[in-house]
């Protein structure tokens, strides 16, 4: 007999607590921007892949095209930001309301959740804008009542940096990346993958003892003499990439004993900012690795994060931390009560999402999204 009322009191708490925060945000110099409700679904699923359809409230329109309701609100704003005459030049955008993801098969909820948050476009000072961001959004979060979140952060660009360094094959490089960002143990990234049948494995480890330019014209001639036509629009070229970067997989090729010792220490590397930066140079020295320019942002960045009154040694660093959205380049963070299991702040630095959305270049961008309902729980004096 409590639901409703309790639901209702979580309702005028959400609505008092977006409030807050739009209102800190707006004095903080962020202009207040609210997307469309429906959204093209193609955006959402081309960045996520077919999986996520069943997470989306889809419609068509009168001329057949795919809608969904607004599934998060980064790539809408930006959508916006790029149709709009400030394209390309700073603008930093605040927005708050409705977002709509179906549940999982079996969860509870009704699927709509509100959020708020900011994004920062074409700021060269890069930093200093990620600094800007991850303290608006802990200061916006204390206004509407948050207090002892703690700060996870990782860097996208370091990793990147790293594995420039250590020099993997493309498709370890790919590999390694790809697990990264899905949060993936270092083992089973490295594992190789298995084996379908002793036939494939013979061609397989063939091919891994062959000139590289040999074994792709091995592979083009045998799928010419059986006959078999490109599948699902690849050449026989790319068909014979693939076989390779199987191979390659397979026997491990290029990847010392020496390289994953080097990668188990720098994911392993996390600590406050400044011991965390102490040690990846340590480690960069010792292995002659060039981290020097990736380092240097790293200390810019903690440095404006200092400026800005936020306490570094109560945040933690984290080669190994990634949120899990590909799109993201460099600077990531989440903020949590302790012991949750969802973060109450995610955010982070996506130079590269712009592009693929339509800019004729990439465009310097970082945000922030802060979740209401898990914000409720983080609250001061609102039971979890």
């Amino acid at each position: 007999m409590t639901a409703a009322p309790d639901r209702q009191v979580a309702e005028k708490l959400g609505a008092e607590q977006l409030a807050a925060i739009l209102a800190h945000f707006e004095r903080a110099g962020f202009a207040r921007h609210e997307p469309k409700l429906l959204q093209p679904a193609g955006v959402f699923l081309d960045r996520s892949g077919e999986d996520f359809r069943g997470h989306l409230y889809l419609t068509t329109d009168a001329s057949g095209a795919e809608l969904c309701l607004r599934p998060e609100y980064t790539i809408p704003v930006c959508r916006d930001y790029l149709a709009s005459a400030q394209a390309g030049q700073a603008a930093a955008f605040a927005y708050g309301g409705s977002i709509f993801r179906a549940p999982a098969h079996g969860d509870a909820g009704d699927g709509e959740f509100l959020q708020a948050g900011v994004e920062s476009f074409g700021r060269e000072d890069r930093e200093a804008a990620d600094a800007e961001i991850l303290g608006a959004a802990l200061d916006a979060a204390r206004a509407a009542g948050a207090a002892d979140l703690s700060v996870r952060m990782g860097d996208a660009g370091m990793v990147g940096a790293f594995l420039d360094g250590l020099d993997l094959p493309p498709v370890w490089r790919r590999r390694v990346e790809t697990g990264h960002a899905r949060g993936l143990p270092l083992a089973e990234i490295f594992a190789p993958p298995r084996r379908n049948g002793s036939e494939k494995a013979g061609v397989l480890a063939a091919l891994t003892r062959a000139d590289p330019a040999d074994a792709r014209q091995l592979v083009e001639d045998l799928l010419a003499i059986a006959g078999i036509t490109p599948v699902g629009g690849r050449s026989a070229a790319e068909i014979a990439e693939r076989f390779l970067d199987q191979a390659t997989l397979s026997e491990g090729v290029g990847v010392s004993a020496e390289k994953r010792a080097l990668a188990d220490a720098f994911f392993r590397i996390e600590g406050a900012p400044d011991n965390a930066s102490a040690a990846l140079r340590r480690l960069a020295e010792d292995a002659g690795l060039d981290l020097g320019a990736a380092l240097d942002r790293f200390d810019t960045r903690t440095s404006f994060l200092a400026a800005r009154g936020l306490d570094l040694d109560s945040m933690v660093f984290s080669a190994s931390f990634a949120r899990h959205l590909d799109y993201y380049s460099g600077f990531v963070f989440e903020a949590r009560r302790t012991g949750a299991d969802e973060p109450v702040i995610g955010g982070g630095r996506y130079d590269r999402l712009l592009r693929t959305l339509g800019a004729t270049a990439d465009i310097p961008a970082v945000g922030a999204a802060i979740w209401i309902d898990r914000l409720q729980t983080a609250a001061s004096g609102v039971a979890a």
